[in-house]
């Protein structure tokens, strides 16, 4: 029973930073990336479709991202949601192509951008802090029903406390990852 607690608190911890790494992704740096582009959705007959769904997001230079969109008609509707995306950027077409310039990032902006890196850190650990207060409280109420003893319970506790501490350890080196990729020019 105790093992099915820590496995729980372990796998929604681990997703805890897959969320964690998806946020970070969607923070730009100075270098083009097409996850940039990953949370733009497009109006295609009616759906919101992902834009890499109706195009290939490409990275030709590290200051640019292209997409090939796969139906010309669609070219209005992929830029119109890109200037609608809080991104800030403005695409230009040529042809079936939209160029994608991306600006360099001022020393205000980065450290806005660090400020906001920050955040979503805290956001990761405090969703893991939770996972771990669910876990315990798992583990103390088997106690209260004399499933288990309390010497078993406090172990489970600390065994709980070591996972938490190791995801916890993730987040800081993804934070700190990160922000060496926003300050770095």
């Amino acid at each position: 029973m105790i093992n099915e607690i820590k496995q729980d608190a372990q796998e929604r911890m681990a997703k805890s930073i897959e969320a964690l790494k998806t946020n970070l992704n969607k923070v730009r740096t100075g270098r083009a990336h097409p996850s940039l582009l990953d949370n733009i959705s497009v109006e295609y007959y009616g759906m919101d479709t992902p834009l890499n769904q109706v195009g290939n997001v490409s990275v030709p230079d590290a200051r640019t991202l292209a997409i090939t969109v796969f139906d010309k008609g669609m070219i209005g509707a992929v830029e119109k949601a890109i200037l609608a995306s809080d991104l800030g950027l403005n695409p230009s077409s040529q042809g079936t192509l939209i160029r994608i310039p991306l600006p360099p990032l001022t020393e205000e902006r980065r450290k806005d951008l660090v400020k906001v890196v920050r955040g979503e850190a805290e956001n990761g650990k405090i969703a893991i802090r939770n996972v771990r207060r669910d876990a315990n409280s798992s583990i103390k109420s088997l106690q209260k029903e004399k499933e288990i003893s309390e010497d078993e319970m406090h172990q489970a506790e600390d065994e709980v406390q070591k996972i938490t501490d190791t995801f916890v350890k993730q987040v800081d080196e993804l934070l700190a990852d990160k922000e060496k990729e926003l300050m770095e020019i």
